[in-house]
Parts: C-alpha cells; structure tokens; sequence
C-alpha cells in the first residue's frame, strides 16, 4: 500500500529517529542481493513510514526494452511500517534495523529530503544497479545530512572486483550467475574501493555498523542485525555440470562422426546460432545501454572452446 496523499514537511519531535532498514535475500534473482529502505517513526506526531527507492512497474510500456538497455526509471514508494513488513514476513524474511546516531536536526533534515523526494514531480530516478540503487540513495541522504566525513573499520570485500561481489550472492554454481560472468566485461574486474561497496544491502548495513564521524561519534546508536542466509546452488542444478553434459553429448557426436567418416555440421549450427546471438547482446548492451559493467571478456570463449575440444575427437584422427 504505496501513499498516495502528500506527505508533509512537519517538524519532528525530539524523540523521533530514524533507522536504516536491511531486507535479506529473496528467491527471485532481483531479490537475490537484499533490500534498504529508510524508517522515520515519531510516536508524538504518530509517524511510522517506510521509505523504499526500489519501486518499479512491470506495466510501464516498453518496461522489458528499457531494462534491455538499462533505462529502468525507479521511484521512491514510502508506506506505514507494518505494511512494509507484511511482505517479508509473509516469506519469512528477516529486516534488520539500525537505528541511526542523529541529533534532531539531522533527523529533521532527512525527513525533509525524504518529503521532497517523494513528491510526484521527484519521485523517479533513472536505475543504475551499481551507481544509484536503493541502496545508494540511502547512503548518500544520511551522509549529505551528516555534514562530515564518514569513516568504517568494517573492510569486508575491499580489494575484491564488482565480479567477485556478485558471484557471493547469485552462487558460484548458479545459472544465473553464469550469465551475469558471460555479459560482464573487464569492467567488472576493476578492484572496488571503500563506498563502491555500498550498492549492497548487506554491505551498507555492515559499513555503517562500524562507521563513525571524524570526531569518533559512532554512526548507529542501536540495532539488532544478523548475517545474510545465501541460497546454495546443488550440485545437479550447476551450470558445471551443464557444461560438462553439453561436452559430453557434443563428444559422443563427434565420435559417431568418425566412426561413420561424415560430419555432422547440424551440431554446429544448433551451437553456433544461440552463441551469435549472445555475442549480439552483449555488442548491443556494451555499445547501446546504460549497463556499467557489460562488455567482450575472455568468459566467452568458453562456450566455444567447449565445443572445440569436444569436436577434437573427431578432428584429429
């Protein structure tokens, strides 16, 4: 139940707070990585809202090919808090809470933000998955009302790629990160520094959980948090042994071609025009989309070197 009345720039009272909310993973693969939202709960003026960038609709026209090209325009949807958690509690998704360390004003100055941002006129913002997500936007609102540097001793992934990030959440053995390695670029091997984190959920929540300001003021004043439960790909559902079928029956092909001294070039067309038609994905993504991390990397040469070393049997003879 999105608001859809104005939502007023009231002045909080003095014990009014506001928290950063960190939803755990979903079984959908947009779901896979978390969820931030932000809470203002002000028992005086009887307000408890959420605050939550990461709404999209699947009826805005031509939605699938503005994602092709990453044109998604997001909105902020804000809501009582006990319809924003009936969702997760109805799949059984832990939200983990961290009430922020703010002064009333800063309070004041991150709902004023909010309000504004929730206007119609504000509402949507152009999706980015890395850059200016719903988790970003969060991020930036509470530092920009900080006034100051924001400093963490949680290190995390630091050093480690974009690509490596990922993998953490989809599954090393999962199809779908499969995809995600086969349209990354080199792009997503560039080693993240500190903030570049913060487009996850669980990083965000983790960073601010040891950040503080540069007079040593911690960041939260309180919270009940708890680690991420990420969802394992079983073996027989893994795009290795995927690929390990796709050689052997390519194999066994190649094999009955030598033992009959004819090719069958069937194989390759069935291969070939699927792998044309992805090498044409990622052409287009890379060169006509707002994706930041799609591009040509050597991951896609394992397709075909699959097929080469399973044709080998009867190539050299």
């Amino acid at each position: 139940m999105l608001m859809t009345c104005g939502l007023a720039a009231q002045t909080l009272s003095e014990g009014a707070s506001i928290s950063l909310l960190t939803c755990t993973p979903g079984e959908e693969l947009y779901a896979r990585y978390g969820h931030t939202a932000i809470r203002v709960l002000d028992e005086q003026n009887d307000i408890d809202i959420v605050f939550n960038y990461g709404i999209f609709d699947f009826n805005t026209e031509h939605f699938y090919w503005k994602f092709v090209r990453g044109e998604t325009w997001y909105e902020l949807g804000a809501a009582p808090m006990w319809w924003f958690m009936r969702e997760y509690e109805e799949t059984r998704r832990p939200v983990y809470e961290q009430v922020l360390n703010l002064t009333p004003e800063q309070c004041q100055a991150i709902w004023k933000a909010l309000v504004i941002n929730y206007q119609p006129e504000n509402r949507k913002y152009l999706y980015n998955f890395v850059f200016d997500n719903c988790a970003t936007r969060p991020y930036w609102l509470i530092a920009n009302a900080l006034g100051d540097t924001i400093t963490s001793d949680y290190t995390g992934y630091t050093g480690q790629t974009y690509r490596t990030f990922i993998r953490h959440y989809t599954g090393s053995l999962s199809w779908a990160n499969a995809g995600i390695n086969l349209l990354f670029g080199p792009k997503a091997d560039r080693p993240m520094r500190s903030e570049d984190r913060l487009f996850l959920p669980e990083e965000l929540m983790l960073f601010l959980q040891q950040a503080y300001l540069s007079d040593g003021t911690p960041i939260v004043a309180k919270s009940a948090i708890g680690p991420f439960t990420i969802a394992t790909t079983p073996w027989y559902a893994s795009w290795p042994l995927g690929l390990a079928l796709y050689f052997l029956f390519v194999f066994l092909i190649s094999w009955y071609d030598r033992q009959r001294s004819q090719w069958s070039w069937w194989i390759e067309v069935a291969a070939g025009v699927p792998y044309v038609l992805l090498l044409l994905l990622v052409a287009f993504l890379t060169f006509f989309s707002c994706h930041p991390l799609v591009g040509f990397g050597w991951r896609l040469l394992i397709i075909p070197l699959t097929h080469l070393c399973a044709r080998l049997v009867y190539i050299i003879r």
